[in-house]
């Protein structure tokens, strides 16, 4: 039996999806042994047990000089901005997405611009936002906005131009409206392919937000690896990784869960 045509088990599939982490974990528990066996006192691959008091003190216990427990203030200030730009971008991207596909006259105003503006590399700007918007909320939000909200946007177009055109041929011969069309027609069918694009658009969100908070911030994730990283802290710096990675894993699990729950139809199509 050819290669491609080889299903795996069910338990078989569980073990090569543990293996990758189990040879890195197993690879650093080692590095981490033999390093600190010739210097003691190394910082670059800290044992596990400087992790454990690490996530005891910034998780578990409030900071002696402000009552705060750190780990949460800073990933509660990460999440809320994170939220507020994707709820934006999603927006955005939805209306104006929907509009360039759908509306020739609407494509030939915006196509152009957005697919331009969409090459405008996001970090380079943002000296631009600090000194328009300042160092505020704003110019981090906003950053993550210029970053998705063209990119999805195309995206979405695309997939509303790659529409059938005998289902709005059908509508419009039913009697229904341009805003019945896309109610109707468009929406059911671009919303899971939206939380596609947003699930794509997670790893460079959490890029713009740790960038932007490396640079002007007083709390988040990305303000406290770049805070720590002059004093060597990878005992800090690797808890706090593997901590937006989890998040970032599990915001994309929600919105698969979200789009198999919401639209099962979908989900079975691209199993078929």
């Amino acid at each position: 039996m050819r290669a491609i045509n080889r299903q795996p088990r069910r338990g078989t599939r569980a073990l090569l999806a543990v293996l990758p982490f189990v040879i890195v974990a197993i690879l650093y528990l080692i590095g981490s042994a033999l390093r600190l066996a010739d210097n003691p006192t190394d910082k670059l691959l800290p044992a596990l047990s400087s992790f454990a008091d690490t996530i005891d003190r910034m998780a578990l216990s409030e900071d002696p000089r402000t009552g705060d427990v750190i780990w949460w203030l800073d990933t509660g200030a990460s999440l809320v901005r994170l939220f507020v730009a994707l709820s934006i971008s999603t927006l955005i991207s939805l209306c104006l997405g929907i509009a360039i596909g759908l509306l020739p006259h609407v494509k030939a105003l915006m196509g152009a611009f957005v697919g331009v503006f969409s090459m405008v590399p996001p970090l380079a700007v943002l000296p631009i936002l600090f000194i328009v918007l300042g160092l505020g909320e704003a110019s981090k939000i906003t950053l993550i906005v210029i970053g998705l909200a063209p990119v999805m946007i195309r995206d979405l177009a695309l997939r509303t131009e790659e529409l059938p055109t005998q289902q709005l041929i059908k509508a419009q011969t039913l009697g229904a409206s341009t805003f019945g069309i896309v109610q109707r027609v468009v929406l059911p069918q671009i919303l899971p392919r939206l939380l596609d694009s947003l699930r794509l658009s997670l790893g460079p969100a959490w890029l713009f937000l740790i960038a932007a908070e490396a640079i002007a911030s007083e709390s988040g994730l990305g303000y406290r690896i770049f805070l720590v990283r002059r004093y060597l802290a990878m005992d800090v710096i690797l808890p706090y990784v593997a901590w937006i990675t989890l998040l970032a894993f599990l915001m994309d699990l929600g919105l698969r869960r979200v789009q198999s729950l919401a639209f099962p139809w979908f989900a079975a199509a691209r199993t078929a």
